[in-house]
């Protein structure tokens, strides 16, 4: 393919002319210790550990854009017999053996210095040439991922070492460029951690309603009179679900949606369920145990893991794996779905089994619940918790139009094809 005028081509791809291939061994700064990993085993052990001091950066602390979380600490006293292995503001921190990956850089603020535990790798760049937020984006790139996972040790558990880490290379843009890059991409990042405390804040809120709503502790205006208490079998028509036989070629891929608990975790904790990754025939059907579940019924597993709850949108079968139930028309179907929700312990404690736990339809009818008497406040509950979780779908859903968008940013400006400078 013919290079564009004012390109090049270098080990990190096409760059633009006035860009350099840089390596980390070159790139960082001119100072003892500037690349260096955590201390030996035996100098760093969890007896170390006291309530405050110099926090110590492990994999839990790298899982963001820069250092952070639950930090556990050592003296000031030790850090200091550990020099050698400290890290300080706008240090790069590499994961070494672990989650391979996560590259992070180390905040100013709160603490003056970081200790690196013996998982982490530590750069101090020369920032007079390298932007440490540049680099660091770039290695989080999916080009700069590709390096560090085709470089590192497959023998055993995944892993890498200073020498590998040593050798990286990337794009260098002048610095200027440099700064302009990473300070865009930057802003990238706090937009989608404002979107992250914002959802788990609607989240916390949602959460709270739950408690509130669903437990008549808070009335909604318009409504009184006690709640009942009833089991689920006299709210829903509880039904199982079978597995046509394997051999059977007739019985598979057939027009019927059929229901794992694969399928209902794979929503992640959406309330709706529409597809299925597997089908069966009216054959199928027929010749097991699985029944048709009309739509807006609650699938919930009842195997394994107990108490997840989908409202399917369409007829579909489930496998033996599933306590479905079929809400009767005094039952507010989206009310009974949240009910249930708040449920998964009570119902946890009713299962058992030696290889796995699972709780039959037996126990699932007897199962008591408490709700209102009328379907109207049940479906007024409803609509408030509903109107929640439509707002939170839509904040998720455009977190992941902005981390998409920083995705296709990273590709233009880490490789000089749209120039900021």
């Amino acid at each position: 393919m013919e290079m564009k005028p004012g390109y090049k081509q270098t080990d990190v791809g096409v760059i633009p002319e006035d860009w350099s291939c840089a390596v980390i061994r070159d790139a960082a700064a001119s100072k003892p210790n500037a690349i260096v990993g955590g201390p030996f085993g035996s100098d760093l052990l969890s007896a170390d550990y006291v309530a405050q001091g110099v926090p110590v950066v492990r994999g839990q602390n790298m899982s963001g854009s820069t250092v952070s979380g639950d930090f556990v600490f050592v003296s000031k006293q030790k850090a200091k017999s550990l020099i050698a292995n400290l890290a300080c503001p706008k240090d790069l921190i590499f994961t070494q053996r672990g989650t391979l990956g996560q590259v992070a850089i180390v905040p100013g603020g709160e603490y003056q210095c970081y200790l690196v535990s013996q998982s982490q790798m530590k750069v101090s760049l020369d920032e007079t040439r390298h932007s440490p937020q540049f680099v660091r984006h770039y290695f989080s790139s999916s080009d700069g991922q590709r390096k560090i996972f085709d470089s590192a040790i497959q023998t055993g558990v995944p892993h890498t070492n200073l020498g590998i880490l040593r050798s990286y290379q990337f794009p260098a843009p002048p610095i200027l460029e440099q700064r302009a890059i990473a300070t865009a991409l930057s802003d990238m990042d706090a937009l989608l951690d404002g979107l992250d405390r914002l959802i788990a804040k609607k989240r916390a809120i949602k959460q709270a309603a739950m408690q509130q709503l669903l437990t008549g502790q808070t009335r909604l205006p318009g409504f009184s009179g006690e709640w009942e208490v009833k089991c689920l079998g006299g709210l829903a028509d509880i039904r199982s679900g079978g597995t046509p036989g394997t051999g059977d070629a007739a019985a598979w891929d057939g027009e019927v949606p059929w229901c794992t608990p694969t399928d209902v975790t794979a929503v992640e904790g959406g309330k709706y369920l529409t597809t299925t990754n597997r089908t069966i025939t009216e054959h199928g059907l027929r010749n097991s145990s699985a029944e048709l579940i009309p739509a807006r019924s609650i699938l919930m597993t009842s195997r394994a893991t107990i108490g997840e709850c989908v409202i399917n949108t369409v007829p579909m079968a489930t496998n033996q794996g599933f306590k479905n139930l079929v809400p009767f028309d005094f039952v507010d179907v989206d009310f009974l779905y949240y009910l249930l929700c708040t449920q998964k312990q009570g119902l946890v404690g009713l299962s058992s089994g030696s290889t796995f736990l699972e709780i039959g339809k037996v126990q699932v009818r007897q199962y008591e619940v408490r709700l209102p008497s009328t379907k109207n406040e049940q479906a007024a509950i409803a609509a408030i918790l509903s109107d929640m979780d439509t707002e939170i779908t839509a904040l998720e859903a455009r977190r992941t139009k902005t981390r998409d968008l920083k995705q296709a940013m990273m590709q233009e400006l880490l490789t000089g094809r749209t120039r900021l400078v």
